[in-house]
């Protein structure tokens, strides 16, 4: 990858370890968000973002023993901010982009997926006076464009919803991407000018988002509401390990990464483009892609480069 950004784009890879990292985080969740409409048929949205998040602690916390990463000095603040972007971004917003997700599926709430890079822009900078120039939002703007002209195109088996099913997947698929914006804001202002690794602040992130599920979790039991005999299926088990290593374990792990080395509006608009990753997956699972989709890979495609070149 090193040899290929050095000889084709004359740049070193170093300098933009953060859109790499953004790219690769939207690639594997696109890879998950399939897997977890699957789930979603079978798990309620509240089981599954508390088996996931669990799964992806177990997870960080090897990796962590492993590399001996020890504790990092963290002042309480910036630790503060973390905890409160994993209550908001993945406790919260992950369980409403899963709830969007069954309510009116996956290409729809993509689309309102896109909303959050620009709200991020903007919250970025009013709170953390994060200046884009003219070329930036330009690329935000084209990459929004380009995303949302592939996720709204209309799929020839897709079947109407009703009017309650419509308006909740609207209300939904809002509230995580302004939970969305809200987040990576907040993972900024903790980690732009701190020395806490990118792999430390995902572990504080997912154990404060499981943190804030139990209580759901218990008056969801109270109720009778909890699913226990779909997880009893060895399949379904795997199914969610294997989404949660990619989509929650790798996926958070290079989002901290990539909004700790690029301005937040960037990072969020390049962590956006999962759509454009799941129309290869689209072609080997035998469904026609269409010129349109086609067309909205290359607007965003362009708004991509944008951000790397002209930033």
């Amino acid at each position: 990858m090193q040899i290929i950004f050095n000889i084709f784009l004359n740049i070193p890879l170093r300098d933009f370890q953060g859109e790499v990292a953004a790219l690769l985080a939207a690639g594997l969740w696109a890879v998950a968000s399939v897997v977890y409409g699957v789930l979603g048929k079978r798990i309620p949205p509240l089981q599954l973002n508390l088996l996931k998040g669990i799964i992806a602690i177990a997870l960080l916390t090897i990796t962590i023993f492993v590399r001996r990463e020890f504790f990092p000095t963290v002042t309480i603040v910036p630790l503060s901010l973390l905890l409160l972007s994993g209550i908001i971004g993945i406790g919260l917003g992950d369980l409403a982009f899963l709830a969007a997700i069954n309510s009116f599926g996956a290409r729809r709430t993509l689309l309102m997926g896109t909303l959050a890079p620009p709200m991020t822009a903007i919250i970025a900078q009013i709170f953390l006076q994060e200046k884009l120039n003219i070329n930036a939002w330009c690329g935000i703007l084209l990459t929004v464009l380009g995303v949302a002209w592939v996720v709204t195109e209309r799929l020839p088996d897709s079947s109407g919803s009703s009017s309650t099913q419509l308006w909740q997947g609207i209300g939904f698929g809002l509230l995580a991407a302004i939970a969305n914006a809200i987040g990576g804001v907040l993972s900024r202002a903790a980690l732009a000018n701190t020395s806490i690794p990118p792999l430390w602040a995902s572990l504080f992130r997912l154990i404060a988002g499981v943190l804030i599920l139990l209580p759901l979790v218990w008056l969801s039991w109270r109720r009778g509401r909890i699913i226990l005999s779909e997880l009893q299926s060895t399949r379904v088990i795997l199914t969610t390990c294997f989404a949660a290593f990619c989509g929650t374990y790798l996926g958070i792990w290079l989002q901290q990464t990539a909004i700790k080395f690029t301005p937040v509006g960037i990072a969020l608009t390049l962590l956006q483009t999962s759509p454009l990753f799941i129309m290869p997956l689209a072609i080997c699972m035998g469904e026609k892609v269409s010129w349109r989709a086609i067309a909205g890979v290359v607007i965003a495609i362009a708004g991509i480069a944008l951000l790397f070149y002209l930033r």
